[in-house]
């Protein structure tokens, strides 16, 4: 057996590597564990917590799960079941099929139209969150706001958007936000499909919903599922939400990523927010596992 050569030897390879180590360890494990521990303890930015902190065990963690406060708003159960809502609304529904949807409209499509759609799209994900925010509080302002001044000219009343449904405007904000990404990743993966399956389709009469049920959804599944998976994480993660709405009113748009801000940099407890954000870490590590598993699927059924 010939003998195996390598452009570089192991130590010059592994000095290389020792930046992107060093980064990793510094602001990834470190930081992990740091946190891990912390959730453990009753640390705090003030009173004796700050000074001595004491080991608590579990208790960060019962408090969380207490059945008596655990569905109230404010409380870690409501925030968890409003991050559902808002991850399936705006991006499992909004972003992936209109994302889809955008892409199978202009699928081999050459336009002025095509150009200006997926123009104004990636601009729309890459502007800077915060100035974003600022523009949709703005569009959806009671009094001034351009979307009531729309409403008001079509001689339909206005809504107060920001109070009456937060909910809603966030789930506008995210999708309208996010639709770039899963349009390009289907545009993308649409082209990647040899025309001759379509041609063959045309010749034996499909229509447009037939060759996307038959043809188009299968071949691009493995393209779904990183899609799905992705716009899942970040989503469940964004922080956004608190730049629209604050978490408010009384609680019904505090997504957990808002819950964790408010009780680790507001009251300033250490403990409880590093209890949160370990559960947060562990639903990212199941979405994780469901999206490696059903990859190792796919390529077995190849």
């Amino acid at each position: 057996m010939p003998e195996r050569r390598t452009i570089l030897p192991l130590r010059t390879g592994l000095l290389f590597l020792a930046p992107a180590a060093i980064f990793v360890v510094a602001f990834i494990v470190l930081p992990f564990f740091w946190v891990a521990v912390v959730s453990f303890t009753n640390r705090s930015l003030t009173g004796p917590g700050a000074l001595h902190p004491h080991f608590v065990g579990l208790t960060n963690y019962l408090q969380l799960f207490a059945p008596r406060t655990f569905l109230q708003p404010g409380q870690f159960g409501s925030s968890l079941l409003i991050t559902g809502q808002f991850v399936l609304f705006s991006a499992l529904i909004g972003q992936a099929v209109l994302g889809l949807v955008l892409a199978w409209l202009f699928y081999r499509r050459e336009s002025w139209v095509k150009q200006t759609v997926q123009t104004l799209a990636i601009v729309a994900w890459i502007i800077p969150d915060v100035v974003v925010a600022f523009a949709w509080s703005a569009f959806l302002d009671y009094g001034q706001g351009t979307l009531n001044h729309i409403l008001t000219g079509l001689g339909l009343p206005r809504v107060d958007w920001l109070l009456g449904v937060p909910m809603l405007s966030i789930i506008l904000f995210n999708t309208w936000r996010g639709t770039a990404f899963s349009m390009l990743l289907f545009s993308s993966a649409l082209g990647s499909i040899p025309p001759s399956h379509l041609e063959t389709a045309d010749v034996t009469g499909a229509n447009a919903w037939q060759k996307l049920r038959d043809i188009i959804l299968p071949l691009i599944r493995t393209h779904i599922v990183t899609d799905l998976i992705l716009i899942t994480l970040w989503t469940f993660n964004t922080f956004t939400p608190f730049l629209i709405t604050g978490g408010g009113p009384a609680f019904r748009t505090e997504v957990v990523s808002i819950l964790t801000y408010r009780i680790a940099f507001k009251y300033f407890n250490f403990g409880s927010g590093s209890a949160i954000g370990m559960i947060m870490m562990l639903i990212n590590l199941a979405f994780a596992l469901v999206y490696l598993s059903l990859l190792r699927r796919r390529e077995a059924t190849r």
